[in-house]
């Protein structure tokens, strides 16, 4: 598993190489609640986009579109009461945090 550094701001694009995949995720808020989304990018073709961001959920979930791994978004301040929320952009790089799980973990719980 590997943290993808995010800085807390509404719309950002970064190129990182994950597992030998040079990707670009652009992470931006949007809508009436400042959802988070993310698009991802592999060697500059679109794998997905507009993925919505949910904690817990894989976001690629799919081999046939060729991405090694996965994406996920984890909650490392979950309420106590509600329990972990959907990460807003506020938020991220403190509270949220967006995980690459590498072939080999996506068996397994995030």
């Amino acid at each position: 598993m590997l943290i993808v550094p995010l800085q807390a701001k509404p719309s950002q694009s970064l190129n990182i190489s994950l597992n030998g995949q040079a990707c670009t995720l652009n992470v931006y808020a949007a809508g009436f609640d400042q959802s988070v989304y993310v698009d991802l990018y592999v060697s500059g073709s679109l794998i997905e986009g507009g993925m919505y961001g949910l904690i817990g959920v894989r976001m690629v979930r799919d081999s046939y579109l060729g991405f090694l791994g996965d994406i996920v978004f984890n909650d490392t301040q979950p309420d106590p009461v509600l329990g972990p929320q959907n990460p807003r952009f506020q938020g991220l790089a403190s509270r949220w945090q967006l995980l690459y799980l590498f072939p080999g973990e996506l068996t397994g719980d995030v």
